[in-house]
């Protein structure tokens, strides 16, 4: 193949588009359809309860607008970090959900899933042997660590998915890869330079978000043995260089250069230049092979289980001085939970945010100005849930009714909800920043047909 045409609907599978570009992207003869199913953005819940953040509805929604366009085009459609976090749980959710729209809709497509999950001893084999390396700032991994996690995942190249789709898969559904992967796996088994398919997979990973209007659809990158093309799906929005050129700020450390695991992409000398008013020519991206290949781990653990209240400050003595009243708060709930309760600080522990003040930037909060209101969040994290609740509810009173000292009445402010405390259940963190040399294909598995894996 002289060329390969990338169709991305959207940055998220579950986020939803106008069907009609989809259309429009397999008229301009896209080769194939490419869409990351996760994220590690909306933090380690996901991950640790292997729970997807999108509904069941909306991922059926747009596997429907993908699996009939790719059907009738002859086309292979890729989805990604399936489920969120690419979980096994995931994989197969996402698969359950694709066969009842193959189902509706009359279609018969081959589909493979990739697993990405890991099991903690083997990492630990790998551990041993000095395969396990930090990433930085993290420190040295420590077996106790993978142990503790829920679930872990391999963040997967673009091998495993060009595995499955020379085997003949006309759907893959991968588990944890990187967001690039996902767009860059076809092309490069059609051939295509190294360079211009990773940076063209970089700049349309979200889909729309290099155009002038990233509500309006996706984009269709077309790359070749020079570079890569890429212009907007809706005929009303346009890609420019500047547009396309920032999306290598995006989620990199380095603008100029992304590690990905068998290499490093480097756009250093790229050149963007617009061929029209919607469409954008690039040229002069370069991948470095690396020596060894690597596959970054991502894993999570419970800390602890969480409560939440949550209530609204409008008396303006309080405002006035709003910080000393939630360090007021703070050493009071302190003092109670400890008469109350008999617990120490270290069995239990509370952060307390003010929306509308400062809860977002904190110290950095450039604003000095008394905010007119406040929400005021108290989220309790403690070794179970009772013990997590119990605190919250000796800090109802307080967020109902704390005068600052000078006060001469009880202020009353307005809790969110009835019951004010809200149990979040477990909570988790990401423990692990860390990568495996291995081989490409070592740490995944591919199935197709029936579910087979336990």
């Amino acid at each position: 193949m002289d060329t390969v045409r990338v169709l991305a609907p959207s940055g998220m599978l579950g986020a939803g588009w106008d069907h009609a570009t989809v259309e429009r992207g397999i008229a301009l003869g896209a080769d194939v359809i490419s869409i990351d199913g996760g994220s590690t953005d909306s933090g380690p819940y996901y991950l640790g309860a292997a729970t997807a953040k999108t509904t069941a509805k909306a991922v059926a929604r747009d596997l429907r607008s993908l699996l009939t366009a790719a059907a009738g085009a002859g086309i292979p459609v890729v989805v990604g970090s399936c489920g969120t976090s690419g979980t096994d749980t995931g994989v197969d959710w996402v698969a359950g959900i694709a066969a009842e729209v193959m189902a509706a809709e009359g279609l018969d497509l081959k589909v493979a899933r990739i697993y990405s999950e890991q099991d903690a001893a083997a990492l630990k084999e790998h551990l041993g042997a000095g395969r396990v390396h930090p990433l930085t700032p993290s420190g040295e991994l420590a077996a106790e660590t993978l142990e503790s996690c829920t679930h872990i995942v391999g963040a997967m190249g673009h091998e495993p998915i060009v595995e499955a789709l020379r085997d003949g898969a006309q759907v893959v559904l991968a588990g944890r890869a990187t967001d690039t992967a996902v767009a860059a796996a076809y092309p490069l088994m059609k051939g295509m330079p190294a360079g211009p398919t990773w940076h063209a997979a970089k700049i349309i990973e979200c889909g729309g978000q290099c155009t002038s209007n990233p509500r309006a659809g996706g984009v269709l990158a077309t790359i070749d043995a020079g570079g890569f093309t890429i212009e907007p799906l809706d005929p009303e929005v346009a890609c420019t260089p500047i547009l396309v050129a920032a999306h290598m700020l995006y989620e990199t450390a380095n603008p100029f250069e992304m590690r990905e695991p068998d290499g490093t992409l480097d756009v250093r000398d790229a050149k963007y230049v617009a061929l029209d008013e919607r469409t954008v020519r690039v040229e002069g991206s370069q991948f470095h092979v690396a020596v060894q290949h690597t596959i970054k781990l991502e894993g999570a653990r419970i800390t602890g289980y969480e409560t939440m209240s949550f209530t609204a400050v409008r008396d303006p003595l309080v405002l006035a001085d709003i910080d000393a009243w939630a360090d007021l708060l703070r050493a009071v709930l302190t003092q109670r939970v400890t008469q109350t309760l008999g617990l120490s600080g270290g069995e239990y522990a509370f952060d307390l945010r003010l929306y509308g003040h400062n809860a977002v930037l904190g110290e950095l909060e450039p604003e000095s100005g008394p905010p007119r209101e406040v929400g005021v969040m108290l989220l309790v994290n403690a070794p179970d849930q009772a013990t997590a609740t119990a605190v919250a509810k000796i800090a109802n009173p307080l967020m109902l009714h704390l005068p600052t000292p000078g006060m001469d009445y009880l202020p009353s402010f307005a809790f969110a909800s009835s019951p004010a405390e809200v149990e979040r259940g477990a909570a988790y963190e990401f423990v692990l920043n860390h990568v495996v040399d291995c081989a490409p294909l070592e740490l995944f598995r591919i199935e197709t047909g029936e579910k087979t894996h336990a």
